[in-house]
């Protein structure tokens, strides 16, 4: 739903709907007014009501999308920002350029904390939103996976030897759970999380 258009007894009362239907804030639609209220003594003669045509400016990828190019300017970084999968569940965006590596972060720490304020947003913007925005930069978050699902098994591999377990280091819930995933089949280990967050990290143990 991109538009409707709405009556009421005003033109603030019908725009409140309008916006109330399309479950945005009132800094992202557009107003049209299509009949305004009969006014004085025509109330007395006439039913005619207000009605307003209420539109989104912008949808939820290029929302976010325009949204993270202007951070990029705010902190004077150079990157381009594409939409590049939009469905029911997702909104993905990717990050290009050079020099963004203060943009991930340790272990993709900076990266992580844009996405989550991106997804705040959304869900300020967007109030009846299901989706999530995920932000990556020059396909990081693949390679990060790969790195860790090595690490699992490299790990797994090493607490069998010693038969003792073994600490990672705290990671998010994300990174954690693909640790989970890559030893799941793993019929000699098993995997299970300790801490509290920020702290909290995956433990291997010899099953």
């Amino acid at each position: 739903m991109t538009s409707v258009e709405v009556s009421a007894k005003t033109v603030d009362e019908a725009l409140t709907e309008g916006i109330k239907m399309l479950g945005v804030k009132k800094t992202n639609v557009k107003v049209e007014i299509i009949s305004e209220p009969a006014q004085g003594f025509l109330k007395l003669l006439s039913s005619r009501t207000a009605k307003v045509k209420v539109s989104i400016l912008k949808e939820p990828g290029e929302y976010m999308r325009d949204f993270v190019s202007e951070l990029l300017n705010i902190i004077g970084l150079k990157g381009e920002v594409i939409i590049s999968k939009e469905d029911d569940e997702n909104i993905c965006l990717e990050i290009k350029g050079e020099k963004l590596g203060l943009l991930i972060g340790k272990h993709g720490n900076t990266l992580n904390d844009l996405q989550y304020l991106a997804n705040v947003l959304l869900h300020r913007q967007f109030e009846t939103i299901k989706r999530r925005v995920i932000i990556d930069i020059e396909n990081y978050r693949h390679k990060r996976k790969r790195t860790l699902e090595q690490l699992a098994q490299n790990l797994a591999f090493k607490a069998l030897k010693m038969k003792k377990e073994i600490n990672l280091e705290p990671m998010s819930p994300n990174e954690r759970r693909i640790i989970h995933l890559a030893l799941k089949s793993n019929r000699d280990v098993i995997t299970y999380s300790k801490g509290e967050e920020p702290y909290r990290k995956v433990i291997i143990s010899p099953r």
